[in-house]
Order: C-alpha cells, then sequence, then structure tokens
C-alpha cells in the first residue's frame, strides 16, 4: 500500500513540475522504475539512456530513475506504467506474460539454440516490433531489451545431474504460468515470488533452489545461501524497457526518436557491460562465497520440456511469434 501512495505521488509531483530546459522549451520529467540494486549492469544501463535522452533533448526531458524495487514488484511497477503513474519501467519479459500472452514465448525453456541466436532474434525489428507493439492497447509498448544472461538451476544442497533429480525440488521461478510449467515438465516444484523474497525464503527453507544467471549469487547474495550451481541453460529471458502508451503517442515525432535513439544505444552500451559482470560474478562466488558450478545433461532438461514447444506452436495467441523467432534464428 505504501508503494502505491509513493507511485500516486510520483506522479502528481511529475505533473506539478515546469521549468525551462536549456533550449527554451518546458522541460518534461518522467519517472523509471525497476527492481535491481544500483550495483547491477542493467541500472547503470538505465542510467545511460536517461544520460542520452537528457543529452539529445538537450535538457528538455529528463528521467528519475527508482532502482531496487522502490515503486513495487515487477507486477506493481508494470501496471504503474499501464496507468502512467509510472513512465518506463524495465522488467523481465517473463513478467509481461500475464500482461500479454506474446511476451510468453521468452519464458519458454530452450527457445534459443545459443546466445549468438537470441542475439539474432532480439535485434531483428521486424520480430521485436511486432512483440513490443502487441501490448499497446494494455497501455505499455516495448522499446528495447537488455541481455539478462543464461539463466541456470541453483540449490543450497541437492545435486543435480538430469532432470530426474529435480523431483520435488521446491524451486522458485518467476510470476509466469511458462516458468511454472517448466519445472513442472522437469519434475520440481515451482514456487512463483517476487526476487526481493528469494533470499529469505533460500535461507528459510521455504524453497530450495531457484534458477538465474550467475549476477544473483552475488548482486542479490544468494550464494551466501545456495552453494550449487548447475548449468542447466535452460532459458535466455531478456529484460525488457517498457513506456506508458499515452506518454508515447503524445510525443512529438522528434521526441519519439530521441527515446528510441537511446532505449537502442543503452542496449549496446549494456552488452559488453553485462558480459564482463557475469564473468566477475562467477569468479567472486567462486572464490568468495565457495559456490560449486557444475555441469549437468542438458538434454535430459531439453527432452522433458518439448511439450511445452507443442503447446506454443498450436496455440493462436503464441504460434505466429514462435514461428517467427526460430525462423530469424
Amino acid at each position: 500500500m505504501k508503494k502505491w501512495i509513493s507511485l500516486v505521488t510520483i506522479m502528481v509531483l511529475v505533473a506539478l513540475t515546469g521549468c525551462q530546459s536549456a533550449s527554451g522549451e518546458e522541460e518534461q520529467n518522467f519517472t523509471l522504475a525497476h527492481n535491481q540494486p544500483t550495483d547491477h549492469p542493467v541500472h547503470q544501463s538505465l542510467a545511460r539512456f536517461a544520460e542520452l535522452v537528457e543529452e539529445k533533448s538537450e535538457g528538455a526531458m529528463s528521467i528519475k530513475i527508482y532502482p531496487n524495487g522502490e515503486l513495487g514488484s515487477e507486477r506493481e511497477v508494470i501496471e504503474g506504467t499501464q496507468t502512467g503513474a509510472v513512465d518506463f519501467s524495465k522488467v523481465s519479459g517473463s513478467a509481461l506474460e500475464s500482461f500479454e500472452p506474446a511476451y510468453s514465448v521468452f519464458s519458454l525453456p530452450y527457445l534459443f539454440e545459443s546466445q549468438e541466436s537470441f542475439k539474432r532474434v532480439m535485434n531483428n525489428e521486424e520480430v521485436t516490433n511486432d512483440i513490443y507493439m502487441e501490448s499497446a492497447d494494455k497501455g505499455f509498448r516495448g522499446l528495447t531489451y537488455y541481455d539478462a544472461g543464461v539463466r541456470n538451476v541453483y540449490t543450497k544442497s541437492r545435486m543435480i545431474e538430469t532432470s530426474e533429480d529435480m523431483s520435488g525440488l521446491k524451486t522458485r521461478v518467476q510470476p509466469s504460468q511458462t516458468s511454472v510449467q517448466m519445472i513442472e515438465a522437469m519434475g520440481g516444484t515451482p514456487t512463483p515470488m517476487s526476487y526481493g523474497e528469494v533470499y529469505t525464503a533460500l535461507q528459510s527453507g521455504v524453497i530450495d533452489a531457484a534458477e538465474n544467471n550467475a549476477t544473483a549469487l552475488t548482486n542479490s547474495n544468494h550464494g551466501e545461501v545456495a552453494k550449487n550451481y548447475f548449468y542447466t541453460e535452460h532459458a535466455i529471458v531478456p529484460d525488457m524497457l517498457i513506456a506508458n502508451e499515452n506518454i508515447m503517442e503524445d510525443m512529438s515525432d522528434s521526441e519519439l526518436q530521441i527515446i528510441e535513439e537511446a532505449a537502442e544505444e543503452s542496449t549496446s552500451y549494456h552488452e559488453d557491460l553485462w558480459n564482463e559482470t557475469v564473468e566477475e560474478a562467477e569468479a567472486t562466488a567462486k572464490e568468495e562465497m565457495n559456490v560449486e558450478f557444475y555441469e549437468v545433461d542438458k538434454q535430459s532438461f531439453s527432452d522433458a520440456v518439448q511439450p511445452l514447444h507443442e503447446e506454443f506452436q498450436n496455440d493462436p495467441d503464441t504460434s505466429d511469434i514462435y514461428n517467427k523467432i526460430k525462423e530469424a534464428e
């Protein structure tokens, strides 16, 4: 409730704020929310986005960033972006699934053959623009993506080699139906919860495992309580920068171009930053947190989730997007 009050307060303050930019135009002040700490590469990339917007607009447009889930969970900030309480937000592609079915394809395990094919698809505007604009009638549109790495399973104590070893394992997943079905197909027991709850849930035994990229071990300290990290490489789910649709429609062509160019450039900025961060996270987790890293029989995991691919191919809400992605790979 307090976070919703904060959202409303911010919206009112922004509406009341008006000043002149260096170019003589009235300054437009926007808000951007996300759930990562300020030392996370995605925050740094969002800061670059905000910096580029201000530079390109000569001070006529500015963006204030609210990190660390200050304005609520991913679901709450998506809802805030729909209503205009928040102007922009960075959320996981999985979190968007319950708002727009087209985004569910990103949660599909083993959708991409490699990170190279993932980038080919995500940089193909014919594919991504269809997805980004699919949610316009829901109050928001996609602007760009940020690489959020390859997701892997990590546990407090259980050892995993094949999907059979997942049997009964209470595993945190993102609040996404596809993510729930994925863990069920692997034999585990899915436990949807927001990212900010994972550390305590692992520590207290509410869950036995989670699945994420290696930065979760260090940036969110999951490596303090989960000591086994398994290279299941089951998903590459991008982070998404989304914008309130009404705000985008009200922008002039030149303003829209500034936002879109800044978003695209921030994605390029993010790429090298992300790769370096993942390497550092794995090294830190091994050397300072005593996390062990293991290879697994990935084929057994891939085989277990094949029925999900068949569902996506046959579902009219997802079949076109699924086929476009496979063709673009």
